[in-house]
């Protein structure tokens, strides 16, 4: 991954970012991020994890997101919103820019050729006599 296409790939999640959320309001607030660690946590979602993809949850990443946005409280509001733009822009962005599990299927550029398959008529078929 160049650096040169990381940093248009931020850009990019930075202008959606913006749009999505206009103003330093409508950025989520430390308790909602305390509250999503605190869900990873819990037994059910535990559980969950433990039966889909056989292994527990790992909830460092909400730890890490409640963490950031407790040390940027004394932030002016505009700087808080910056700062979170950027780290929300980047996650996107390393995401965007290293492999999925979404990566093994192609992306068709066109429809399959006979598919769907054409519907027959009902009311065609031969009667029987």
């Amino acid at each position: 991954m160049s650096s040169l296409d990381f940093e248009a790939t931020v850009k990019q999640e930075e202008a959606y970012l913006r749009k999505v959320h206009p103003t330093a309001e409508d950025i989520p607030s430390c308790m909602k991020f305390f509250d999503l660690f605190l869900q990873c946590n819990v037994v059910a979602a535990q559980m969950k994890s433990l039966y889909r993809y056989g292994q527990m949850s790992e909830c460092g990443q909400k730890l890490e997101d409640f963490k950031f946005c407790m040390s940027n409280k004394s932030m002016h509001p505009q700087e808080k919103y910056d700062a979170w733009i950027r780290r929300r822009a980047e996650w996107w962005a390393r995401r965007r820019m290293t492999t999925s599990s979404e990566d093994i299927w192609e992306a068709r550029t066109e429809p399959l050729r006979g598919y769907p398959p054409e519907r027959r008529n009902l009311d065609s078929s031969p009667t029987v006599e």
